[in-house]
């Protein structure tokens, strides 16, 4: 079984959870493209790392996404990243030998978070966050951040199994 980040769950707005998240590490791939992410971080976690060592495999693996709007936007850089086990702190964290891969500390947050299940496109995915972003401006909760994209299944799970989320930062 494949190790979750851990989440403690606050309260719910109609399907919308919100979660606060303990402080995580990451390695992040900054790219344009997602296939060549996923292949970069998942050659890291199977050992092209300074001590040449294995990682176990977490979930969900996270992915930016871009809020589709009218007017220009300017945003940050696409980026897909994969927890690391809670094993792992700054210190004993196995060091890249690719420089694209960064190891990154995410801080203690709190996140609402909208799941739904199948097999992931830019318009479902749009529409789950429109979703998730009208929700939480009606019950006037204040968004921090950009909305990502949380997948916890491998590509070979049936789109019936697979559990997806958006998720998004707010101030509570």
């Amino acid at each position: 079984m494949t190790q979750q980040i851990p989440y403690e769950i606050l309260k719910k707005i109609e399907e919308i959870e919100i979660r606060r998240y303990p402080k995580v590490l990451f390695a992040v791939v900054q790219n344009d493209n997602n296939d060549s992410g996923f292949s970069l971080l998942f050659r890291y976690i199977s050992g092209e790392n300074k001590t040449r060592k294995k990682i176990p495999m977490t979930a969900p693996v996270i992915t930016s996404e871009k809020i589709t709007m009218t007017a220009p936007v300017i945003t940050g850089k696409n980026y897909m990243a994969f927890a690391l086990p809670p094993s792992y702190n700054n210190e004993t964290v196995p060091i890249p030998t690719n420089p694209a891969v960064k190891i990154e500390i995410q801080k203690e947050k709190t996140m609402a978070v909208l799941q739904f299940s199948g097999r992931t496109n830019e318009t479902k995915v749009q529409n789950k966050i429109q979703k998730l972003i009208t929700t939480l401006k009606t019950h006037e909760t204040q968004i921090k951040g950009e909305p990502v994209l949380m997948r916890y299944n491998s590509p070979f799970t049936p789109g019936f199994l697979r559990r997806n989320e958006v998720a998004v930062e707010i101030i509570i």
